[in-house]
């Protein structure tokens, strides 16, 4: 009871900040009458949320879809990318400053093109959000293959276990508590490359609820489909934080 206790009490600070800010901003509006279009009250946008729930979760689940497809296939490409790179050297030398290298390159770059090629479906996004995920997966995944107890791993060519035994009982264990952080990194870039998609060009979804209400004026939903999208960003950090503390519980993060 103690531990949970402390725990909670853990994220008491940030909780009081938020709705102290929260409150400032209301009264300041308020008291100094800024116009709606320029800077909506948070009471103004609680009414969005609730005036606008059925356009608002319409759209949200058409991101929510983009960002767990993107993320799942930047995570299958990065560990699997991550292997290839740790177990051949021929690969490394040819793949990974590649790699690197197109870490340079701007994600809005990226997402007018893949439209021009995939059109406004729903595919360009996957793909977006798939490039956004799969860095931060493959860097950390290959630091956790190559962090693996030297000395385990010598015991181990010593009984002539075979590769296929070596990861699966050094290796990959290993390499999941730095695989964790990676794939909270990537779910907030996916988060982020799935409204930045919808920005450039899509048929539905919470970044085209944005432009639309930036265009009608409409500052309020606009704020409403931020707050959505940054409440999803938060509970799917945890998810890929909790889901990773069941997957491996022997790893702790504080």
């Amino acid at each position: 009871m103690r531990a949970s206790s402390l725990q909670g009490a853990k994220y008491l600070p940030p909780i009081l900040v938020v709705a102290g800010a929260i409150a400032a901003w209301e009264i300041l509006v308020r008291a100094n009458n800024v116009p709606a279009g320029l800077l909506p009250a948070p009471s103004a946008v609680l009414a969005s949320i609730i005036n606008d729930r059925n356009l608002l979760l319409d759209n949200l689940s058409v991101t929510l879809e983009e960002i767990l497809l993107g993320f799942l296939l930047g995570l299958a490409a990065g560990i699997v990318v991550a292997i290839g790179i740790v177990y051949s050297k021929v690969f490394e030398r040819t793949t990974y400053p590649i790699i690197i290298v197109s870490q340079t390159i701007p994600i809005f770059a990226l997402a007018p093109l893949l439209i021009i090629w995939l059109g406004f479906g729903i595919e360009p996004k996957v793909v977006l959000v798939a490039i956004g995920v799969f860095f931060p997966i493959t860097v950390d995944m290959v630091a956790g293959l190559r962090d693996a107890d030297q000395e385990m791993l010598a015991l181990l060519r010593t009984f002539r276990a075979s590769e296929w035994q070596t990861f699966r009982t050094v290796r990959l264990p290993n390499s999941i508590p730095f695989l964790i952080p990676g794939a909270q990194v990537g779910m907030t870039y996916a988060v982020i490359g799935a409204v930045i998609a919808e920005w450039i060009g899509a048929e539905k979804g919470i970044g085209k609820v944005m432009i639309s209400a930036n265009a009608l004026d409409r500052t309020d939903q606009l704020f409403a489909a931020m707050v959505l999208i940054t409440v999803v960003a938060l509970l799917l950090f945890v998810m890929v934080r909790v889901a990773g503390r069941r997957i491996a519980p022997w790893y702790a993060d504080e």
